[in-house]
């Protein structure tokens, strides 16, 4: 039963967006000149009228949020705006019309918000695009983009999504926790900021590893804090996030293709072009292709207390994604070669894991003391209490 009026409730406000579009044609309204609060007036009056003519049976509550859900049609993202609105929530996941989740404090929930179809989400997908000069359709299905005001969006349509079209928004937020917030809610401990700090002050080159939403972009911003302030810093991302408290600091932002399929910046053009600015240290928002080449060689010529981040479940993962990368990216040398490069490299390796409950926090913290016959030879200065180390125990035999 409730299917069925949720159903008809979703009929009713196409139908009422439908009459609203006609009602502002004729009184010659122009909704891109027009101000939210200039519009809600108008609609809830034609949304009223709508409503008496029809002889819907309405309650008032249900006519006013019927109201302000067909003005957001209008002039904002429709079923996303109260979620783009909360500032609780992390990341928005749209799987279709009538599949929603959010992140809420590291864990997913489902949520009621529904879309009409598959049409109306890819209607708020490309209202989305629109003002950022992208575009997504069949010949163009899967694009990545960020908000003006930085939040992260990826969205993927059919023939590609099967199952309808696909949005998910990585929200931006101006209120980045501090230190003293991530010992407080156990994120570290205070000993943990101690080395971390020592770490960034005495130039160290640092990789912070972690899976998907461990916070790795949060712990960059708070390392970001005690860079001394007469050093240059040049920041290169995919999609500016790290908000970085610094005197002297110079944005890159990599750039896609065009739809002439030129056009194309990527971040290791950007770190080849950065070490020509004269820059005491680089931070890189995350690497995860041919970018590491570069990244490893700044760190290894002169570029000390360098950082970034990478997608890996363990201090030891991290090392073997640097060297598929390095591989699969074509860095010709032998395995040796390679593992003194990273050695030699990368000084501290910073690891997040996230709980089943959704807390994050810093695992562990390891240097990496490289021998002759073992460049990746780790030595771990930090463990999180909160975890458990220890080896499984061995079964009997």
């Amino acid at each position: 039963m409730a299917t069925r009026i949720d159903e008809d409730y979703q009929q009713l406000k196409k139908s009422v967006h439908i009459y609203l579009i006609e009602r502002l044609d004729e009184e010659g309204v122009e909704v891109e000149k027009a101000t939210r609060e200039s519009l809600q007036a108008f609609v809830q009056t034609a949304v009223g009228q709508y409503i008496a003519n029809h002889r819907i049976p309405l309650a008032t509550p249900d006519q006013t949020m019927l109201a302000r859900e067909t003005l957001d049609e209008i002039v904002g993202f429709g079923p996303l705006e109260p979620l783009l609105a909360d500032d609780q929530i992390n990341d928005i996941l749209v799987n279709g019309a009538h599949v929603v989740f959010i992140e809420v404090a590291g864990v997913l929930q489902k949520v009621q918000t529904r879309f009409i179809d598959d049409e109306h989400v890819v209607r708020i997908i490309r209202r989305i695009l629109a003002p950022l000069g992208r575009r997504i359709d069949e010949s163009s299905p899967m694009v990545d983009a960020r908000l003006p005001d930085g939040s992260r969006v990826n969205a993927i349509v059919p023939p590609i999504a099967l199952d309808g079209p696909s949005l998910s928004i990585r929200k931006f937020s101006n209120k980045h926790l501090s230190a003293t917030d991530l010992v407080n809610s156990g994120a570290m401990t205070s000993e943990c900021l101690d080395l971390l700090v020592s770490v960034v002050e005495g130039r160290r080159n640092l990789l912070v590893s972690g899976g998907t939403g461990t916070g790795k972009t949060t712990i960059l911003n708070m390392l970001s804090q005690y860079i001394p302030k007469d050093e240059r810093v040049v920041t290169i991302e995919d999609s500016a996030e790290l908000q970085l408290n610094h005197p002297h600091i110079v944005r890159l932002e990599t750039r896609p293709a065009n739809t002439e399929g030129s056009g194309k910046v990527t971040a290791r053009d950007l770190i080849v072009n950065a070490l020509r600015m004269r820059p005491d240290r680089v931070i890189v928002g995350e690497v995860r292709s041919g970018e590491i080449i570069e990244l490893l060689q700044a760190m290894n010529t002169g570029h000390e207390g360098s950082m970034s981040t990478i997608h890996s479940n363990s201090a030891k993962d991290a090392l073997v994604r640097i060297e598929t990368l390095l591989a699969v990216n074509g860095y010709d040398a032998g395995e040796r070669a390679i593992g003194r490069l990273i050695g030699s490299s990368l000084d501290i390796i910073v690891q997040l894991s996230r709980l089943p409950n959704g807390r994050r926090l810093i695992s562990e913290v390891v240097a990496l003391k490289p021998t002759m016959s073992d460049p990746y030879r780790m030595e771990s200065l930090y463990r999180s209490p909160d975890l458990d180390f220890s080896p499984p125990a061995e079964e009997p035999v």
